[in-house]
């Protein structure tokens, strides 16, 4: 049996932004949806759901706290981890509580996004 890559989905309204990143996960060995909108994001998950979902929180239209609630009302459990280039410590402390597994700033860190991706696949697999 083929061992498939984790797929994450990548939700960030700047194009630059989500160019760089995919690039970035799928030389770390993922495999990459990429959405300009938190209601493309949403419109997806008919067909196909992610291992994680890496969701900017800053976004026009759905915001990315507004996506995460979409996800809880529909009863969708999927790990996220939220980024933003507007760290606030009430806004991640929001985040953290509504159920994100994690919370980080941009610039983004290569290894530290990796390894919090890696860990949110591990226990979604386990779960």
């Amino acid at each position: 049996m083929a061992h498939l890559r984790p797929l994450i989905a990548l939700v960030d309204d700047e194009e630059s932004v989500r160019r760089a990143l995919a690039r970035m996960l799928s030389a770390s060995q993922f495999d990459v949806d990429v959405f300009a909108t938190g209601q493309e994001f949403l419109d997806s998950l008919r067909t196909r759901l992610p291992d994680c979902v890496v969701l900017d929180y800053q976004m026009p239209g759905l915001t990315g706290r507004d996506v995460q609630r979409q996800l809880s009302l529909g009863q969708i459990h999927l790990p996220i981890i939220v980024v933003t280039a507007h760290d606030q410590p009430a806004l991640r402390e929001q985040c953290l509580a509504d159920g994100a597994v994690a919370y980080l700033s941009k610039p983004l860190q290569r290894e530290r996004l990796v390894d919090l991706i890696n860990d949110a696949v591990r226990l979604r697999s386990a779960s």
